[in-house]
């Protein structure tokens, strides 16, 4: 079962006990949970992985059920109904040395932790944080955005969250032309720490109800949340986890199809984020 340190142990004939059921699935998506750098993450995934008994249901009108939502689709099981989510997760308790593994590794993690993260939503169901890092289906799962059953597919790069009345943008800077078509190589790039240059969707115009929830979006009460990556992959070929920027709000936008908008971000980038976040978008 994938290359983990359980694997690692038995290969070398230190981890004597046989593969258990869970592992192979588990221990694909382990190496796609090394972006996990908040402690609210941290502290709720650990708790329900060290805990005695699997979880027995999961609401996802609660933030602890969004949490437990985002460890669903951290793990890999994105394509299983959501109503599974609880039975998915507590397949673990059959396979306790992965557990054990991914406790261990968040442990780690978290004394990796560099960037201050602060959450966008304090309050309310949305467990998400500024300047943390993200898999898009973990932020899908965070906004409790279900289609069919399932958590949603998002492939254009944004969605819009009705019950939380927020925006999502997902931006990738590098657009490389294997990616990317000329329809779709829009200009998103870093202006200031502050300020971020931002193209809507190619067909999009001011007088659609996308265009004019954006423009709109203070008087209507609606929010922006701007979400950025460098590439589209990483290093191994797999789908690039998303900085939180956190919310936005509309500084200009002139033109359409597409529209071009200055975001003026609630928090500064960090300045080490902002430098790679312009290099990166050329």
């Amino acid at each position: 079962a994938g290359t983990t340190f359980t694997s690692a142990r038995r290969s070398v004939g230190h981890e004597r006990h046989p593969i258990e059921p869970a592992e192979h699935e588990t221990s694909k998506y382990l190496g796609r949970m090394l972006h996990v750098d908040d402690e609210e993450r941290y502290e709720s995934w650990r708790t329900l992985l060290t805990s005695e008994a699997p979880p027995q249901s999961i609401d996802a009108s609660t933030r602890e059920g969004r949490r437990r939502l985002m460890l669903f689709a951290a793990l890999g099981l994105r394509r299983r109904p959501t109503a599974e989510a609880a039975g998915a997760i507590g397949a673990l308790w059959t396979a306790p040395l992965m557990r054990q593994e991914i406790i261990e590794l968040l442990d780690v993690l978290r004394d990796r932790v560099r960037l201050d993260s602060r959450p966008v939503d304090p309050f309310g169901v949305v467990p998400i944080h500024s300047h943390a890092t993200y898999g898009l289906y973990e932020l899908i799962a965070a906004y409790g955005l279900v289609s069919k059953g399932l958590l949603r597919e998002s492939r254009e790069g944004l969605a819009w969250a009705e019950t939380e009345k927020t925006d999502l943008l997902f931006i990738t800077l590098n657009k490389s032309d294997e990616d990317y078509s000329p329809t779709t190589r829009y200009e998103d790039y870093p202006i200031s720490p502050t300020l971020f240059h931002w193209e809507s969707q190619s067909r999009a115009t001011t007088r659609s109800p996308t265009g004019q929830r954006y423009i709109n979006h203070v008087a209507r009460g609606s929010r922006i949340m701007l979400f950025v990556r460098e590439n589209k992959s990483d290093e191994r070929g797999v789908s690039a986890p998303y900085l939180c920027l956190g919310p936005a709000r509309l500084r200009s936008h002139e033109s359409e199809q597409p529209i071009r908008i200055v975001w003026e971000l609630e928090r500064p980038m960090p300045g080490e984020i902002y430098q790679r976040a312009k290099i990166a978008a050329g």
